[in-house]
């Protein structure tokens, strides 16, 4: 668990934001954010990591949504959420929230390398708890969607339904 180990591999993400996601989905933030936290100690290295995370969840975000848009007679709504939980309108929400939705759309309309722009210049001009906000949007559009998802019985990746359907 307390390893410091730069060379962080997906298998170690998807296993993160596993355990973020069922954090997330009994409502405890704070130990979603834990469990996301980077473990390198060098700060170009947590910053790398963050934004693997960042991308490995809006990956699966954009598939999801890919899944929901064809498979549901609804479009798919993208939805902001404050501190609390709560749904703002996107014209409200903070400018890292605003780059995280320009993310997921990048990734959605299947432009990947803008999405990783994106995800960059938020890191980039991101504040500490900035950042929490936008890892834990990730986490939140993630649970929504899986869980839109299964409803339908469309399908999820299985380390994503594991942690939502506990």
């Amino acid at each position: 668990m307390g390893h410091v180990d730069a060379d962080w591999n997906e298998q170690e993400l998807v296993e993160k934001a596993q355990r973020a996601l069922t954090a997330l989905s009994l409502g405890d933030d704070a130990e979603a954010l834990v469990e996301v936290a980077p473990t390198a100690v060098e700060p170009q290295a947590r910053a790398d990591e963050t934004k693997a995370l960042m991308l490995l969840l809006f990956g699966e975000c954009s598939a999801m949504v890919s899944t929901l848009g064809d498979g549901g007679s609804a479009p798919v709504k993208v939805q902001v959420f404050d501190e609390d939980g709560e749904e703002v309108s996107i014209d409200q929400a903070d400018p890292p929230v605003r780059t995280a939705v320009r993310t997921l759309l990048a990734e959605v309309h299947g432009n990947t390398e803008a999405a990783q722009e994106q995800v960059e210049i938020a890191l980039a001009n991101a504040a500490p708890d900035e950042v929490d906000s936008l890892v834990l949007q990730a986490l939140r559009w993630t649970i929504r969607l899986s869980v839109e998802c299964l409803d339908r019985d469309l399908p999820v990746a299985p380390w994503i339904s594991e942690a939502v359907s506990d």
